[in-house]
């Protein structure tokens, strides 16, 4: 069922119209320009500048065309004190794909975090990790190898990025990397809303042979400003089972593994 305007949009208040792009967004999960002009009845400029205060205010991504949703923004330790039932089933498949004498990249998140905490103890490997949480974890392992990349502290995600970060990651041949998912979308790909955490995610993405995505639902179909890599880049995509298999379906037909917890 798609929301319709009980009025033209040329006498709406700026404010009760930005109310009602925003509404569609949320049931639509996007949005077209064109179609907006014909729904509200007003010009292709008029939806522009509404379209554009929105992204700046963070309500919306814009792409061309049109608008995708952002995810919520939550700070890292509210995430990893939420008792998240999807959250757990996604890392217990994570660990799953995990084998001795793998070398593992850990991207930084509260669900890369989850899987670390889940590591069997007689687990043989080596985890390369950007997150500090990740690393104070396993420092506790018995028999996992950790190394921490150099960078700067990006201290929302407790993650370490820049330039030393990326050239020890370049440094690596992985078998495996764990993924932390902020958006994704199957036309636009993965993407993030800080530019030198994109850089370190592509020489994640670039230096593992398998790359497993692990996005709770409420990550999929959503874009953040920058991309990082296109989803054909991904092997696997680990989700919980509330996405609808039509929302998969397009990841699919992309040759992803998905599983669902």
């Amino acid at each position: 069922m798609q929301v319709r305007s009980s009025c033209s949009g040329w006498w709406m208040l700026k404010e009760e119209r930005q109310r009602y792009i925003l509404q569609v967004l949320r049931q639509d999960g996007k949005l077209s320009a064109m179609e907006l002009c014909a729904r509200l009845g007003v010009s292709g400029d008029t939806i522009r500048r509404d379209l554009d205060e929105l992204a700046a205010a963070s309500a919306l991504q814009r792409v061309h065309g049109g608008a995708l949703p952002r995810p919520a923004v939550v700070p890292f330790d509210l995430r990893d004190r939420e008792a998240d039932q999807a959250k757990a089933a996604i890392a217990d498949l994570a660990v799953e794909l995990l084998r001795d004498g793998q070398v593992i990249i850990m991207d930084s998140g509260a669900t890369v975090l989850a899987v670390a905490r889940r590591l069997p103890l007689n687990l043989r490997a080596t985890v390369i990790t950007t997150s500090i949480p990740v690393a104070a974890v396993l420092t506790h392992h018995p028999l996992v190898s950790v190394h921490l990349t150099g960078g700067s502290l990006k201290k929302d995600a407790q993650s370490l990025v820049g330039v030393p970060a990326v050239e020890a990651l370049h440094g690596v041949h992985a078998d495996l990397c764990l993924l932390g998912i902020c958006s994704l979308h199957f036309e636009l790909g993965l993407s993030v809303s800080d530019p030198d955490e994109a850089y370190v995610k592509r020489a994640m993405v670039r230096n593992a042979a398998l790359v497993v995505a692990l996005a709770g639902a409420e990550k999929i179909g959503t874009a953040e400003p920058y991309v990082v890599s296109p989803v054909s880049a991904l092997t696997h995509l680990i989700t919980d089972r509330t996405v609808p298999e039509p929302l998969l379906a397009p990841y699919r037909s992309l040759g992803l593994t998905i599983l669902q917890g």
